[in-house]
């Protein structure tokens, strides 16, 4: 029922129509016959799904760690453990490519947690080999100010259904090199680190990753990983956001809204006129 209110809720109008939700179900990561997680998620890009994850766990760092990926529903894979919801993603390692004994979540992540199931602070915080600090790429302000309605003008779900988070990739130019839609912020961040895996494109050096919502530690760690030295997010991040931003040399930029942001690490990589002037000339 839609209520609409005019002058007040005594002469509130009600009717009934149709309205489309987003689309939210579970999917398990199986590794090597072994579940590693399961997490509530959009439907869709599933095989990128799991590659962004696996990815981001620093599980594995190129397309030659990975085997095979299946979509089954668990029976199809050959498993007997399965717990009949939803479907699972079958995933072979190469030889030599081992999950750590901490890499396995204890319970189910939800579309809002993208480090529930850790047992401790040491067990969800992990670093690239090679620093995002030395990234030397510099993005004028301007373009950053456009990215969120490039963004949204990209999200073809979210114009249907208003519930889903939002991930773009793009370059320091403003192009939009890939965007991928969930319910869960770190699960569309995965589709797109999963595609540039899959593509053979990681590491993302000189891209921005802008989110659709606040920038939390997972994100942060998310991006760093995947190379890319720039995070922006349209809301807030959080204070371990920004510490491991710091620490990464990742530039975090919060509030991006209309022509005001918020650069909370990595203030060099903001280039003002002056600067980009010189870099043309």
């Amino acid at each position: 029922m839609r209520i609409a209110l005019r002058d007040g809720i005594r002469s509130a109008a009600a009717g009934f129509r149709a309205d489309l939700l987003a689309v939210e179900e579970p999917l398990g990561i199986r590794v090597d016959g072994i579940a590693l997680t399961m997490t509530m998620r959009t439907p869709g890009d599933d095989i990128e799904l799991a590659a962004g994850f696996l990815a981001s766990e620093n599980i594995v760092r190129s397309p030659a760690d990975i085997v095979t990926m299946t979509v089954c529903d668990g029976t199809a894979c050959g498993h007997v453990d399965h717990d009949g919801l939803g479907n699972i993603v079958d995933v072979r390692l190469a030889p030599g490519v081992t999950i750590a004994p901490g890499a396995k979540r204890s319970f189910l992540t939800t579309s809002a947690c993208g480090v529930c199931g850790k047992t401790s602070i040491r067990d969800i915080c992990a670093l690239p080999r090679a620093a995002v600090s030395e990234d030397p790429a510099q993005i004028a302000p301007d373009v950053l100010a456009v990215l969120p309605d490039r963004l949204r003008e990209a999200q073809r779900v979210f114009s249907r259904t208003g519930g889903l988070h939002a991930a773009g990739l793009f370059t320091t130019d403003g192009e939009l090199v890939a965007v991928r839609e969930d319910v869960g912020r770190h699960n569309a961040v995965d589709k797109i680190v999963g595609w540039a895996l899959l593509a053979g494109r990681l590491p993302l050096a000189g891209h921005i990753l802008l989110v659709s919502g606040r920038a939390s530690f997972e994100l942060v760690q998310k991006a760093a990983l995947a190379g890319i030295p720039v995070l922006a997010a349209v809301s807030a991040p959080s204070s371990l956001a920004a510490d491991l931003a710091e620490e990464a040399g990742l530039t975090l930029v919060g509030f991006l809204r209309g022509q005001s942001m918020n650069v909370y690490t990595g203030a060099h990589r903001i280039a003002t006129e002056p600067e980009m002037a010189g870099q043309s000339g």
